[in-house]
C-alpha cells in the first residue's frame, strides 16, 4: 500500500469523502469542509496527490470552523498547525533520519524515497525549522536545519 492509498483509507476509516473537482484555480489544490476533501482536478501525480491530501486531512483533524480569511491570526495558527500534521504524517523527523539511512543526500533523492514532492518536502523543512530553530536530537541523530538540511548520526 503506497502513501496515497493509506490516506484514502484512512480518510474512509475517519468517514471523510474524497472527491475529485476542478476547484478554478491551478494554485488550489485541495479543500475541505465537513467531511469532505476536494482535490483539484490539476493535481496529476500521486505523490502529489497524497501530499494535498495529507494537508487536507490535517484540517479534518485540526481545524475547527472556516479558515478562509488567513489575514486572521488565529485562522493562519490553523492553517500551520494543519500543514504540521500533514509534514509529520508524511515526512517526520524519523522520515528524514530513514531517508539518511539510506544514503539519499540532495533534496530530490530525499523527496522521491519518502514519497513527497520536492515543494513540500521544502515546506516540511522550512516548518521544522521554524518550530526547532537551529536543530533537534532524535534517537540518536542531530539533524540541523540552519543553515541547512544536514543530518549526523552520535556516538
Amino acid at each position: 500500500m503506497d502513501k496515497l492509498e493509506a490516506l484514502e483509507q484512512e480518510a474512509c476509516d475517519d468517514n471523510v469523502k474524497i472527491h475529485d473537482y476542478y476547484l478554478g484555480e491551478k494554485n488550489l489544490k485541495g479543500f475541505y469542509i465537513n467531511g469532505n476533501i476536494a482535490i483539484n482536478t490539476s493535481v496529476d501525480t500521486s505523490v502529489e496527490k497524497a501530499c494535498v491530501l495529507a494537508e487536507e486531512l490535517g484540517h479534518h483533524h485540526t481545524t475547527v470552523g472556516s479558515i478562509i480569511d488567513l489575514d486572521n491570526p488565529e485562522n493562519r495558527k490553523q492553517e500551520r498547525r494543519a500543514r504540521l500534521w500533514a509534514y509529520n504524517k508524511q515526512i517526520g523527523l524519523c522520515g528524514l533520519i530513514r531517508a539518511y539511512e539510506h544514503v539519499c543526500r540532495s533534496r530530490h533523492e530525499i523527496a522521491e524515497y519518502l514519497e513527497v514532492t520536492e515543494d513540500f518536502l521544502q515546506e516540511a523543512i522550512e516548518c521544522y525549522r521554524d518550530k526547532y530553530g537551529i536543530g533537534t536530537v532524535i534517537d540518536n541523530y542531530y539533524i540541523m536545519f540552519i543553515p541547512n538540511l544536514q543530518i549526523m548520526k552520535l556516538i
